[in-house]
């Protein structure tokens, strides 16, 4: 038994078995499942699999979107078909693009299952963040590897005409999974004079709090994607008085907002979206002006304006390309637009040789896609629902 082992290598075994065999050993004996579900163990577990010297995994990626039927020119797809909300994950080879396997939402009443009642809005050491658009502000962390999710209270600012932005990511310095929620409120339908405000769910205590007013003074146009990198949350929002764009930043372990300013020429620009790079180490920015093309910038050195790249400029050759993410490989995803179908298909992007590759012959009514790796965290929640 395991329990006849040192310590440090009855461990050394447990971190070398698959997530699913991991959870199956928490109903052998309660020793092991005291081992398996204790922070400690799943904390080291996580990085285990992230250290540098792991490469034996293949990364995946996370899509969830609305796929259409697959047609044929022999069987043209109905006028009224209509899509199947889907979530699979993909291995994220530089030249494949793979189903790992079909996840099946099993929520119980957690979250709704149809087109645009839910999204996927971020993932964070496995756990993936999901917002109900039906449901008002509700909030949902799910961990599909270990089949566990747990449903956020209702946040404390939900009265009144807003726009909001939220993020997910993990405060270091406390241990902690963090939900920063920005919002805007239309005082008076006056938005201009609408100061943002800031709130923060914790994971350890179960709650929200108040962050007070955001500094600097910045308003929410609408929900717009965010970003976790170097231990921060970042959104793209508007200056509260000279109407310039910059990307907002909050350290999560201080919970303090800093500036930082986007690519000259790009300050301007209402469709611009944060994302990272593959490594998941620099920020990255892609912009669109007005339906003619898309920018796609690399931050080198973190917080400096003048470490921005451009990558790469693409425009329409029939569609304008919608990015998505980056991959492991430097590529980026992106979606291409048929609007005769009202759908996108997924393409690869090269930035260096700028050259696509077809990731398959699907079309989406829309998606959403996210480097995904497993984890045990939400194991030791007693919390956590099984879904």
């Amino acid at each position: 038994m395991l329990e006849n082992f040192p310590e440090e290598i009855g461990h050394d075994i447990l971190f070398r078995l698959p997530i699913v065999c991991l959870v199956r050993c928490t109903s052998v004996s309660k020793a092991w499942m005291s081992i398996i579900r204790s922070s400690s163990f799943i904390h080291s577990h996580l990085n285990r699999k992230n250290h540098p010297s792991n490469h034996h995994e293949t990364p995946q990626l996370l899509l969830h979107g609305a796929r259409f039927p697959a047609s044929t020119a022999l069987s043209p797809p109905p006028t009224t078909e209509e899509p199947k909300d889907v979530c699979c994950l993909h291995y994220d080879n530089n030249h494949d693009f793979d189903d790992c396997c079909q996840i099946d939402f099993l929520f119980s009443g957690l979250v709704r299952q149809a087109n645009r009642r839910f999204r996927v809005a971020g993932i964070c050491d496995g756990i993936v963040f999901i917002e109900d658009d039906l449901v008002w502000k509700r909030y949902t962390l799910w961990n599909p590897a270990i089949g566990k999710a747990v449903m956020l209270p209702w946040p404390g600012l939900i009265h009144g005409p807003f726009e909001e932005s939220v993020g997910f990511g993990f405060d270091a310095l406390a241990n902690d999974y963090k939900v920063v929620r920005l919002v805007t409120p239309q005082i008076s339908f006056d938005y201009a004079k609408s100061p943002t405000v800031a709130e923060v769910y914790s994971l350890a205590t179960g709650s929200w709090r108040s962050l007070g007013l955001v500094v600097p003074p910045c308003r929410i146009d609408r929900t717009r994607p965010y970003t976790y990198c170097n231990s921060a949350i970042h959104w793209t929002v508007r200056h509260w008085k000279d109407d310039h764009y910059f990307i907002l930043a909050l350290d999560l372990g201080s919970e303090s907002f800093r500036e930082i300013r986007m690519p000259k020429g790009t300050e301007l620009h209402l469709e611009s979206e944060v994302s990272v790079s593959g490594d998941g180490k620099s920020l990255s920015l892609f912009t669109e002006y007005c339906d003619y093309y898309v920018d796609l910038w690399l931050m080198k050195e973190y917080c400096k304006q003048e470490s921005w790249i451009s990558l790469c400029r693409q425009g329409p050759e029939g569609c304008l390309p919608r990015p998505l993410c980056f991959r492991k490989s430097g590529e980026v995803i992106l979606a291409l637009r048929n609007n005769e179908r009202e759908s996108e298909s997924l393409v690869s992007l090269d930035t260096v040789s700028q050259q696509f590759n077809n990731l398959g012959s699907s079309e989406y009514r829309y998606c959403s896609i996210h480097s995904y790796e497993e984890s045990l965290v939400l194991l030791d929640m007693d919390s956590a629902v099984s879904c």
